[in-house]
């Protein structure tokens, strides 16, 4: 794309969904190939694939060509963003990236007949980890692309779920053994660490004259719009406020804009995290973790927001995609 370009007009637009899949295996038996096919995304940002390159499924991304970041540890993690067009640059913090083309092209995982079941390649050398980010580079938690056909910079997160500070953990509350606070230290400092790395990498795309879209699960409920059970879960991971905090820095009218939030000002929720367990679907009792963090520009081009709760009455996964339509 050349020249000059104006976001919001009446012309082209870009949908752009994302989605934590909890793993491509079971998200597909789901439904996730026909949501695919029929949602018509132009741009899709997935969160914990959990497969490794040869655990991959033939097709998985159907007609996308797909940029991963699989992490180093077997069903865990992973991050994706899936494109009409291939990227024209892929960055990663392991500084290296799987593609995987179109099911058309003939790129096809297949374990059976030996053919490559992915293109691994060096990703673009621009990135320059932070050392409080270094632990978390081969995790698969952070991967962004360079559109090739409109001037934006696409990142899908996985930021860690974290935990309780030792001094709130109470064995009877809790689902997991207590560990000291270990697991709450370890998101704040990736956070800490992130918020640095996300002020760089939003000033080198707007320098490279490209917006900035930040979009992934966040694992914290920002505000109490964000949270239906707000009241009992002051003392709980996820709604920290130190965590409630660092998200609202985040976030400036020349920084970077929560899409959604900006779309519906007053309205509680839309959810995007439920609970398997109990009715808290059947009830909308969820959390909005799932954001679309862009710089202002392209925030104020969105037209419209949906949530995707059900495919053909089923949930793709805990998650439902959050979607965002886009004018360019």
């Amino acid at each position: 794309m050349t020249g000059p370009v104006t976001f919001g007009g009446a012309g082209t637009s870009l949908r752009i969904a994302t989605v934590n899949i909890n793993g491509i295996r079971a998200t597909l038996r789901r439904g996730f190939g026909d949501w695919l096919r029929e949602r018509g995304c132009d741009v899709i940002a997935l969160q914990e694939v959990r497969a490794q390159a040869d655990k991959l499924p033939g097709g998985a991304f159907d007609e996308y060509h797909a940029a991963l970041d699989t992490g180093s540890v077997p069903g865990r993690n992973g991050v994706a963003v899936l494109t009409r067009q291939p990227p024209a640059a892929v960055r990663t913090w392991s500084g290296a990236a799987l593609l995987a083309g179109p099911s058309a092209s003939g790129v096809r995982p297949s374990a059976s007949n030996g053919a490559p079941l992915l293109t691994e390649v060096p990703a673009a050398d621009s990135v320059v980890l932070l050392r409080g980010l270094r632990p978390f580079a081969d995790q698969g938690r952070y991967i962004e692309v360079d559109l090739a056909d409109a001037p934006v910079t696409i990142a899908s997160l996985y930021l860690p779920k974290g935990g309780l500070p030792a001094e709130l953990q109470r064995p009877e509350r809790m689902r997991e053994a207590p560990d000291g606070g270990a697991r709450y230290a370890r998101k704040m400092a990736f956070m800490a660490a992130f918020s640095t790395y996300l002020t760089r990498t939003r000033r080198a795309a707007a320098a490279a004259g490209r917006e900035y879209l930040l979009m992934g699960d966040m694992n914290i409920a920002h505000t109490r719009q964000d949270l239906a059970a707000w009241r009992r879960n002051q003392q709980n991971d996820g709604f920290l406020p130190e965590e409630r905090e660092w998200f609202g820095q985040q976030l400036g009218p020349r920084t970077l804009v929560d899409v959604v939030r900006s779309l519906h000002p007053e309205e509680d929720g839309p959810y995007s995290w439920w609970s398997w367990l109990g009715q808290s679907f059947a009830n909308d009792a969820g959390w909005r973790i799932d954001y679309h963090l862009a710089t202002p520009r392209l925030a104020r081009s969105a037209r419209w927001a949906a949530v995707d709760r059900e495919v053909a009455g089923t949930r793709l996964s805990d998650h439902a995609p959050v979607i965002v339509e886009y004018g360019v």
